[in-house]
């Protein structure tokens, strides 16, 4: 009798734990991209924020629908021909892309009215309205920028950029982690503060930047903020960003394994919630 209610509990407490499969199409940028693109790291990254929820939350079947180095806006223009399917959970994580290529961010009232793609309050509304009409019941998570350093591209040193400590086209990129936060409480949705999330502040992005000192050619390590302004050649100079200056960004920009270990780690404390 005992081994026969041990096996009860046993089915009670499997089919307690069962989840359902649930679909999840992951909407972004570079950062969601390199999930399926290791190589295009250089191997410094070893799995990227879906692979580690898939991890922790295994029923979770994630659609990759990165587009490396879009903006909201152009997801937005391509919404119908992204291919884009009926899903039970979406998130959205972009800004970065519209914030260093200058996009007016508009205000919430663009996205309030609907009023199109030329601002990326705009453009977020295209974007959710899309993914309400795929699945109207379907929680959509908004993912904000994270900070940035200075950036420079591994395989092409003459793709850099500075970092979020200051401007672009007169807009710092914090208002539009701002934006995407405002768009999340106006909608009710969840939003991962990437940009205020302690340890994806600017100083723990690179344990340090290696350049030469203008005044002696000594490559030096530089920790943020001194690399600030201190001159790049990316004609000359070697790769700034040597193994050893990984910390959160292996790049200034996109995250390492401890950085895809943050976001993944806040991602699965929101869709843990979803049955």
């Amino acid at each position: 009798m005992n081994k026969y209610f041990l096996i009860l509990a046993l089915v009670f407490l499997t089919s307690s734990f069962t989840h359902k499969e649930i679909s999840w199409v992951a909407i972004g940028d570079s950062i969601t991209y390199l999930n399926e693109h290791l190589d295009e790291t250089g191997n410094r990254i070893t799995k990227g924020y879906m692979t580690r929820v898939k991890e922790q939350l295994p029923y979770i079947q994630y659609t990759n629908q990165g587009h490396n180095g879009w903006t909201a806006g152009r997801i937005a223009s391509s919404i119908e021909t992204l291919g884009l399917v009926k899903a039970d959970l979406y998130s959205v994580f972009l800004g970065t892309n519209d914030w260093w290529a200058g996009r007016p961010l508009g205000t919430l009232a663009d996205y309030e009215r609907n009023t199109g793609n030329a601002t990326v309050y705009g453009s977020f509304r295209i974007i959710i309205n899309k993914l309400r009409t795929l699945n109207p019941q379907a929680p959509i998570i908004l993912i904000t920028p994270m900070q940035r350093v200075d950036f420079v591209y591994l395989t092409n040193f003459k793709n850099n950029a500075y970092g979020s400590y200051k401007p672009k086209n007169g807009q710092l990129l914090e208002s539009f982690a701002n934006a995407i936060d405002s768009i999340g409480r106006y909608e009710h949705l969840p939003v991962v503060d990437l940009y205020h999330m302690r340890g994806l502040d600017a100083k723990k992005l690179v344990k340090y930047k290696r350049l030469k000192d203008p005044k002696t050619g000594v490559y030096t390590n530089y920790p943020y903020p001194k690399f600030i302004d201190v001159p790049f050649n990316p004609e000359t100079d070697e790769y700034p960003y040597p193994m050893e200056a990984i910390d959160k960004t292996y790049d200034g920009l996109h995250p390492s394994d401890a950085g895809y270990s943050l976001i993944s780690h806040k991602l699965v404390k929101i869709i843990k919630q979803y049955r």
